[in-house]
């Protein structure tokens, strides 16, 4: 049986993905911040007792990660999906209202937290068959694309992952790990806004098709949800 391990899982994109991987017979290791609170996510870990494991992960607090690699030294994990991730309130309020603590955690969640995790389960990846790490980041992360300004929290903690996984690439390819980052599209969910272009169901299908297609000669590059190339 497959594994997948997904942060943030407990709405919107993670929540998805959990969905589609359970519905698909994959194994779901779907980690939430306070799992008492993720009421679909365990409503799904009902429907799927068997396949469905909702654990605790802070993806913040490096021990917690430790600490789950720890408790799960015995799987192999298939697929690392990297969802877990904050859009910081002062962004929305343009130059010259930077929160710089707010900036700090900004990196702590969307950068340094995506790295932690390969560092933690490398092993439990590279045993397993797929060995696969998709990083969910955003097109307001690539420096080419960049048109409108603003939003200096997101961008560079975005563009800063893109570069982690870029290496990551490059240091993880003599263990056969395939390591890429995906723009999931403008998706309706609580981040996105209800005046988004697509559904998470749409953005979610669409990158699972590109995943099981991903090869070793992938790794490194810069997906947007539908497989088209986003310049970095």
């Amino acid at each position: 049986m497959k594994t997948t391990l997904i942060t943030g899982a407990n709405r919107g994109i993670g929540l998805e993905f959990c969905r589609q991987y359970a519905a698909d017979g994959w194994r779901v290791l779907a980690c939430s911040r306070i799992p008492e609170k993720a009421g679909e996510l365990n409503s799904l870990a009902d429907q799927y007792p068997e396949l469905v494991k909702v654990l605790v992960l802070d993806v913040a607090d490096h021990v917690n990660i430790e600490r789950l690699a720890h408790d799960l030294d015995e799987v192999s994990i298939d697929l690392l999906i990297d969802n877990a991730g904050i859009y910081p309130d002062s962004d929305k309020h343009g130059f010259g209202h930077t929160d710089y603590a707010e900036w700090v955690q900004s990196f702590r969640v969307n950068t340094m937290a995506p790295l932690k995790m390969a560092e933690s389960f490398v092993a439990h990846i590279s045993r397993s068959r797929i060995k696969t790490i998709v990083t969910i980041t955003s097109k307001m992360g690539s420096i080419a694309d960049n048109s409108g300004g603003g939003n200096y929290l997101y961008r560079t903690s975005k563009a800063a992952v893109n570069m982690v996984v870029k290496s990551l690439a490059i240091d993880l390819k003599q263990l056969g790990i395939t390591a890429v980052v995906f723009h999931p599209g403008w998706v309706k969910t609580d981040m996105g806004g209800p005046n988004a272009m697509i559904t998470a169901e749409q953005s979610v299908s669409g990158m699972r098709k590109v995943i099981s297609s991903l090869t070793i000669a992938d790794s490194g590059n810069f997906f947007a949800y539908d497989g088209q190339m986003i310049p970095w």
